[in-house]
């Protein structure tokens, strides 16, 4: 079975159009897995009953933005080592470097394009 088979993810993101075209390139690159989420606390709910090998998270959401859902992640010993890819409409020199303290695994800026994703993820979880 193919990396793409069994990758699960989840999409994190408050704006329904973001959270389509991430999930709309992932079923573009043959990643069935997908499950999505508005918030931080959501994807939280979410992942503790369907566990995920890759968060792909917007930064910026109301109640918990992108960096508080990636400390959430490392600070919990069952999604401690998950993936996480943060997206982000404002590439800031202290978002970036925060992200990497907490073990953000890789960013990339909106707007991206789908090779960009594509690129992105699988610097952290390999070949798709």
């Amino acid at each position: 079975m193919s990396l793409r088979n069994q990758l699960r993810i989840m999409v994190v993101d408050d704006m329904s159009t973001s959270r389509g075209l991430i999930t709309q390139a992932l079923d573009d690159f043959g990643i069935r897995q997908v499950e999505s989420a508005t918030d931080g606390h959501a994807a939280l709910k979410k992942i503790a009953t369907w566990p995920v090998h890759l968060v792909i998270s917007d930064m910026n959401m109301p109640g918990m933005n992108g960096l508080q859902l990636l400390h959430a992640l490392r600070n919990a010993p069952a999604t401690r080592k998950v993936g996480f890819l943060l997206i982000t409409g404002k590439v800031e020199r202290d978002i970036i470097e925060m992200g990497k303290k907490l073990g953000m695994n890789n960013f990339i800026p909106k707007p991206f394009r789908p090779d960009d994703l594509r690129n992105a993820v699988e610097a952290i979880v390999g070949r798709l």
